[in-house]
C-alpha cells in the first residue's frame, strides 16, 4: 500500500459559518466517495481557503463527520491577483493501492475553472 495524496477544491457562496461547513463536507463526501475511501487509510487532511473566507476552520467539517483521530491542519491560501474567491482547497493524505493515474481529484461548484484539464473525467470532471 502506497501513501497518496488527493486533491480537491470547491467554492463557498458565502463567508459564513454554515456555507464553510456544508461546502466542505459536500467535497469530503465527494472525494471519498470517487475514491473508495475508508476512513481508517486517511493519514492527514491539509485544507486551506482564500483569505476572505475566515468564518469557521474548515477541518470542523471533518471532525463533525468522524474524522476525530486524523491529523487536520488548516491554512490560508496566497491572496493571487485574479485567482477564485471564496476557495476552499484540500490536500488528503490517504493509505491506498491505487496508482496515481487512478486516483481521482475533486473539483466542484466554480473550482472547476482551476483544473479544466480533468472536465470530462471519469468522475464528472470533479
Amino acid at each position: 500500500m502506497m501513501v497518496r495524496g488527493i486533491r480537491g477544491a470547491t467554492s463557498v457562496t458565502e463567508n459564513t459559518r454554515e456555507a464553510i461547513l456544508d461546502a466542505t463536507a459536500e467535497l469530503l463526501e465527494a472525494i471519498m466517495e470517487s475514491n473508495d475511501i475508508d476512513r481508517g487509510d486517511i493519514v492527514s487532511a491539509f485544507f486551506t481557503t482564500t483569505q476572505d473566507l475566515n468564518a469557521e476552520y474548515p477541518a470542523v467539517a471533518a471532525r463533525a463527520a468522524g474524522w476525530t483521530d486524523v491529523p487536520l491542519l488548516c491554512g490560508h491560501e496566497m491572496n493571487v491577483p485574479g485567482g477564485l474567491p471564496r476557495c476552499l482547497r484540500l490536500l488528503i493524505h490517504v493509505n491506498t493501492d491505487l496508482a496515481l493515474s487512478e486516483i481521482n481529484h475533486v473539483y466542484l461548484r466554480e473550482a472547476v475553472r482551476l483544473r479544466p484539464d480533468l472536465a470530462g473525467a471519469a468522475d464528472g470532471g470533479r
